[in-house]
């Protein structure tokens, strides 16, 4: 038997940090590209690049990549060689997060849940089954011209993390790529301690599941509670609606995070709020492709899903914060989103049981 988890998000075309974008030009820098060859295209300037809060699309930080495999792509193993430069400091709050996390297995479940504050082009999914812990990576969505590039740098960079989280060296029990063997083996022989196989069906990598259960040497429950607070507030900004959608749901998301939540206003409050009436409201709402029921099924969740993993609230007091009026309701609703009960959510999110 087997327990699976899946990232937070489906795709890479998510909006992301500039660090990996200034990481990538520092490389090109380093090696003879000058700045303004590295962001030829991407509609980035120097300036941005020295703003820590700068955010950019996915594309945006593909054109950087794009320029950089064309600048720099003879050199051989090149992925590997900028994978390694991420650090988890690399990774601001969604790094400092993981850190202060309990154990690498709890660690490595909420990198998975918030994988949108990562710089990932590939979609790793997590098996757990006996004997071993799985990753696989998905590759299959990644432009041809980048797609070996972006796999080497994004395992290279989530190796590199665990070996940051543990604070040793980690061996992987294998890895295997669906491309095929460098000219030199040298460099993944010694980033990952094996022999890769290569000409695979698949990207993926193995740990001994015993590995996960690891305290981690920067643990700190109460760091890692806001860092999971400030992770859940980011991902709501990131994710963000616009218009009318983008008005209702501010006033759906309580203003002092879990502690302060009481229970959702309804929808007439709401379209008074707005200066409309219901039936306005509903009519906007319906031409943006949403509805009052949808955008609260969104901030409910969320909610929810913070308050089973953060607080030691119980089930019946999350659903009570969620103006539910029974947690059988609750418990329902939460059965419809998740596919599991709040109990085995509380139970298995981040701490994925090892078979």
């Amino acid at each position: 038997m087997s327990t699976v988890q899946e990232a937070g998000v489906r795709d890479w075309d998510f909006p992301r940090g500039v660090a990996s974008v200034v990481l990538m030009v520092g490389f090109g820098r380093e090696h003879g590209v000058p700045v303004q060859r590295m962001l030829a295209g991407s509609g980035v300037s120097e300036k941005t690049l020295a703003d820590p809060d700068a955010q950019v699309d996915a594309h945006t930080e593909l054109a950087v990549i794009r320029n950089l495999v064309r600048e720099l792509g003879e050199r051989p193993n090149l992925g590997l060689e900028v994978g390694r430069r991420y650090r988890i400091t690399t990774f601001g709050i969604f790094g400092f997060a993981c850190v202060s996390s309990p154990t690498l297995g709890e660690a490595i479940a909420f990198a998975l849940r918030y994988l949108e504050l990562s710089f990932t082009f590939c979609i790793p999914v997590a098996r757990w089954r006996p004997g071993e812990f799985v990753a696989r990576i998905h590759d299959e969505r990644i432009p041809a011209d980048v797609r070996r590039f972006l796999v080497e740098r994004d395992v290279t960079a989530m190796h590199q993390m665990l070996c940051d989280l543990l604070g040793h060296q980690v061996e992987l029990v294998r890895a295997e790529f669906d491309f095929p063997p460098p000219g030199d083996r040298r460099l993944y022989d010694e980033i990952f301690g094996l022999q890769p196989q290569f000409d695979q069906p698949h990207n993926l990598f193995s740990l001994d599941p015993a590995m996960l259960e690891q305290p981690l040497p920067q643990a700190n429950e109460h760091t890692w509670a806001m860092c999971l607070a400030q992770c859940r507030e980011l991902v709501s900004r990131r994710r963000a609606r616009t218009g009318i959608a983008a008005d209702v749901r501010e006033r759906l998301v309580p203003r002092g995070g879990v502690d302060g939540f009481a229970a959702p206003p309804g929808i007439d409050l709401v379209a008074r709020d707005l200066n409309m009436s219901t039936r306005t409201l509903r009519r906007h709402l319906d031409a943006a492709g949403t509805s009052y029921r949808q955008l609260l099924d969104e901030v409910r969740r969320a909610l929810a899903e913070e308050m089973l993993t953060a607080t030691p609230l119980s089930v019946s007091d999350v659903a009570i914060r969620l103006g539910y009026a029974e947690a059988s309701t609750f418990i329902h609703a939460f059965k419809r989103w998740t596919g599991t009960t709040p109990s085995a959510y509380r139970r298995g999110a981040l701490t994925p049981p090892v078979r």
